[in-house]
């Protein structure tokens, strides 16, 4: 009793320094408050719900036997919370999926480039008096003969990828925000495997092929701004070639902190209650055996 006097004394001490502290977002005195407060709320919430229950089977159960029902009870419980979080993707999550870099050949600037940096299986054939338009649309073409699919422009992974483009765009420094449009998004890979019975049978399919995208972009014409007068509408420069993005899909890990937990909890819970199994067993074995002769 001494040492949960002692323990709930020192929480509380913990409690009212933090609340002294006052809140502080700007990294400033008292900044660290929002972390103590964090871990206290966590070694509060562990005490009374762990500690409570081990208290009452200690005084029925005895000391070791009393943790180990505890133990088992709380990895169970952790399984059942985590196995939830994995099915529905809450919880503890990981990163997000997103759109990566292609390292070395991100942003292509030459249409004769897309071939050499594995966009394309075959080289574009343009004419050497191709219009940059003209030198566009064979690229279009080549891509969908060699399985790419256009997204629509108001499909999900359109402004994803369009929104990921931008920003190695800038990175790289081929262009600045607002400096160009995008005009394609093409898309290839990413099926799911294995699968059965051509294809209807797909449950067991939880590995991804590559998924590729390419974003087409096209410079703008600059707009001068004249004070008083409303901004032009931003032009397409005719005679400027088109680029294109190189990016790779990220399915990130967002599950996984999620499996990881529930995985872990099921060993654990399955180790204590063999472990709660064997105990009992010994127990029955004790009981059986015939009472000692009591000496005089």
């Amino acid at each position: 009793m001494n040492l949960v006097h002692h323990l709930t004394g020192a929480i509380s001490d913990l409690g009212m320094l933090a609340a002294e502290g006052g809140p502080s977002r700007d990294r400033g005195a008292g900044a660290w408050m929002f972390e103590l407060r964090g871990i206290l709320t966590v070694i509060i919430g562990a005490f009374v719900l762990m500690g409570s229950v081990y208290f009452i089977l200690l005084t029925n159960m005895g000391a070791r036997l009393a943790f180990l029902v505890t133990f088992a009870a709380f990895a169970g419980w952790m399984f059942l919370m985590a196995g939830v979080w994995w099915i529905y993707g809450i919880g503890l999550k990981g990163e997000d999926p997103s759109w990566e870099p292609m390292p070395g050949r991100t942003v292509i600037q030459d249409v004769s480039s897309l071939s050499g940096a594995g966009v394309l299986d075959a080289p574009v054939q343009v004419g050497p008096d191709a219009t940059p338009r003209e030198a566009a649309d064979a690229v279009t073409a080549q891509f969908v003969a060699e399985g790419w699919t256009p997204l629509a422009p108001e499909a999900a992974s359109y402004g994803q990828a369009a929104s990921a483009a931008e920003g190695y765009l800038i990175e790289s420094g081929a262009f600045a925000g607002g400096d160009y449009r995008v005009m394609n998004v093409y898309n290839t890979g990413g099926e799911r495997y294995p699968r059965f019975a051509d294809g209807s049978v797909d449950f067991l399919a939880f590995w991804h092929k590559p998924r590729y995208i390419v974003v087409e972009v096209a410079p703008l014409i600059p707009v001068r701004l004249e004070p008083g007068r409303a901004p032009t509408i931003p032009q397409i420069d005719e005679a400027a070639p088109h680029q294109y993005v190189y990016m790779i899909r990220d399915k990130g890990s967002k599950r996984q902190p999620a499996g990881l937990i529930t995985i872990g909890s099921l060993i654990v819970f399955l180790i204590s209650v063999w472990l709660l199994h064997t105990r009992e067993k010994r127990v029955i074995y004790n009981r059986s055996l015939p009472a000692l002769p009591s000496r005089a």
